[in-house]
């Protein structure tokens, strides 16, 4: 199973929702880069359920291990072990589901494709996968930041049809943290909840796009033709569960305009830095960063598993009914913010590898 990302900064995530806990294999990190353990747990915390009244109530600390890698807080170039026990799992909950398929779940399609497939919460299509992804991510955010004071930072940007105006100037993470759907739009943010909360109400789920900035990016990260830097950010955003859909820049709005309304303008500059009067490229062009803010978005359906009735049909294949028991996120978007972050700061990481090597950092 594809369960490693990565060439040079290289993650490999294990662990099912319902076993006895997750985690990630973080290989290529640096040697000498001081970790701060705090920011690692600071985006697990961000992460875990049962955070708010929008969010699954599954219970737990997602408090992370390092297992290896380490002394004291300094990296030794050597893989890093990272691992969340699980504490708050109930298979129970999901009797049900070990003869009926969830539809738009993964529970089909995995037992289609390897003949099993572990039956409570999703195995390894559960979201609590993404704690190894978000661990490592904390990690990749520290080595940007200390190499190039990049910064990584996501919000959600619309739920369900309720759309948020962000100033990408002027955003910063206090705003995005400062309500539970973590939207920097404090007006679009109670309406955002609001939804959830009937949706939820309902039985039902929804879905939304996040948004994640990129300040401060290195200039010529990405590679021409299959290892462009936004096919690799297109792959590991639409890695994680529940994506549907992926832009860079303008985006399909950008469809909408002339070439000489998309075109970004070059500025004058004498610093060996390009500039451009307007970014509809999102920071990337011909593949590679050009130095301006790099600015993404991604899609995520609605949660697949919910209270209504659904129709769908057994391990026979017979016809049946389910509605869905157990605990679940009525919207993934909250929680997904700091997932974003983690893959987007992973593949930059590891562009930053490929372009200057272990030993030329610091």
């Amino acid at each position: 199973m594809g369960s490693t990302f990565g060439k040079l900064f290289r993650v490999s995530t294990f662990g099912e929702s319902h076993g006895g806990g997750v985690g990630v294999i973080l290989d290529g990190c640096p040697p000498r880069l001081e970790l701060d353990r705090q920011k690692i747990q600071a985006d697990l915390d961000r992460r875990k359920p049962g955070q708010s009244k929008i969010t699954t109530p599954r219970k737990e600390a997602d408090q992370v291990e390092i297992l290896s890698g380490l002394v004291g807080n300094m990296t030794l170039g050597t893989p890093i072990a990272l691992v969340v026990r699980n504490k708050d799992h109930r298979p129970d909950d999901y009797k049900e589901m070990k003869v009926a398929f969830r539809p738009s779940h993964a529970d089909a399609t995995y037992q289609a494709k390897y003949g099993i497939q572990a039956p409570s919460g999703g195995g390894r299509a559960s979201a609590r996968e993404t704690i190894g992804r978000v661990a490592a991510g904390a990690i990749a955010k520290q080595l940007l930041c200390k190499v190039n004071g990049t910064e990584v930072l996501a919000w959600v940007k619309r739920i369900h049809n309720i759309e948020a105006n962000i100033d990408l100037d002027h955003v910063n993470l206090a705003d995005v943290e400062s309500n539970i759907v973590r939207c920097p739009d404090q007006e679009m943010a109670n309406l955002m909840v609001q939804r959830i909360d009937e949706i939820s109400q309902e039985g039902d789920s929804c879905g939304g796009v996040i948004e994640c900035l990129v300040r401060n990016a290195p200039l010529g990260l990405g590679m021409p033709v299959f290892d462009k830097l936004e096919a690799d950010l297109a792959k590991a955003l639409m890695s994680l569960p529940a994506t549907k859909g992926f832009e860079v820049g303008s985006g399909f709005d950008g469809t909408l305009l002339k070439g000489s309304e998309h075109n970004d303008a070059f500025l004058p500059s004498k610093d060996g830095r390009l500039k451009t009067a307007t970014n509809n490229s999102g920071g990337i062009q011909g593949g590679i960063s050009n130095g301006e803010d790099i600015v993404v978005r991604v899609a995520f359906k609605p949660t697949a598993t919910i209270r209504k009735e659904q129709q769908t049909i057994d391990t026979e294949g017979n016809s049946t009914v389910l509605a869905a028991k157990g605990r679940h996120d009525p919207c993934v978007l909250p929680r997904a913010v700091p997932m974003v972050e983690a893959m987007v700061a992973l593949v930059l990481a590891d562009h930053v590898l490929r372009q200057t090597g272990q030993c030329n950092l610091w």
